[in-house]
């Protein structure tokens, strides 16, 4: 494949997802991904910050996704806000849409990886501190939207992870909500 070839960054994704799941995400390094997607190392650092980056960069678009619908949300919708958080995360659904394949991979890679689960941890709870903090923009009070952009992620992460241990693409809504239903028959036995 010719360095001229369109969509460096995407290659540059593929290439390093298969690298990790073969070889493990130690053993493999920029150059490897690098010659595998066809490019310079160079052209690896015009994309991404460091080798663990390629697999979080696109949290950032899930979190303007998710604030982007608190935000969009009609008035009356910060009156509950745990419901408007959760409404929130159903609308980055189709975010996941053609992702399927790449998040089950993608999961499997984090979880063999301690260092990668911590930084998984950190891009989950900026996304909470962006939920909370667009709650908070609408008027809902600092602990009630801390305590709803928390506990949305939390389902969200359950949700997820029931998502890719299934076999149905189009499952992540249904399962955040099963997952948020459970959360709430917990909460209502306390």
């Amino acid at each position: 494949m010719g360095r001229w070839e369109p969509d460096a960054s995407g290659r540059l994704r593929r290439a390093a997802l298969d690298l990790y799941s073969e070889r493990g995400f130690e053993q493999t390094t920029v150059q490897d991904i690098a010659d595998r997607a066809g490019v310079t190392e160079r052209t690896f650092f015009r994309y991404f910050t460091d080798k663990r980056e390629v697999l979080f960069d696109g949290l950032h678009a899930l979190e303007d996704v998710i604030v982007a619908a608190v935000m969009s949300a009609p008035a009356e919708a910060s009156a509950k806000p745990m419901k408007l958080a959760m409404d929130s995360l159903q609308a980055a659904t189709p975010f996941f849409a053609e992702r399927y394949d790449y998040a089950k991979q993608r999961a499997g890679v984090i979880a063999a990886n301690p260092g990668l689960q911590e930084r998984e941890f950190l891009k989950l709870s900026s996304m909470a501190l962006g939920v909370a903090t667009a709650l908070k923009a609408r008027g809902v009070g600092d602990s009630a939207a801390d305590i709803a952009g928390d506990t949305a992620v939390v389902v969200f992460q359950q949700g997820f992870q029931r998502w890719i241990g299934g076999s149905d693409p189009d499952a992540l809504g249904r399962c955040m909500r099963e997952a948020y239903d459970e959360l709430a028959a917990l909460a209502a036995q306390g």
